[in-house]
């Protein structure tokens, strides 16, 4: 218990550290955020503050079962920008 007391200053100040260096697309152009998505096939992107989520290139970064939707996020340039993909469950009717 005392080392989890003493550990957790540390932990809350890694906190920031690892939100920084978190790409964000408010910060990037349209152009450069798709080629990030296209480059590296799967990252998570901050989409405002304590806002973020994982664009993929395509169906290879998606688990077992996930079908991939488009992703248009607000950029520095434009506020619907196409990035690539997101992995979703799919939706199922029942009609």
């Amino acid at each position: 218990m005392r080392a989890a007391l003493l550990s957790l200053p540390f932990v809350l100040l890694a906190a920031p550290a690892f939100a920084q260096g978190m790409p964000n697309s408010l910060n990037m152009t349209c152009s450069a955020t798709r080629a990030m998505v296209q480059q590296q096939g799967a990252v998570v992107i901050a989409t405002g503050p304590n806002v973020y989520q994982r664009y993929v290139a395509d169906q290879r970064y998606c688990d077992y079962g996930e079908e991939t939707y488009p992703a248009w996020i607000q950029t520095q340039d434009q506020s619907q920008c196409y990035v690539g993909m997101e992995c979703k469950q799919p939706m199922h009717s029942d009609r």
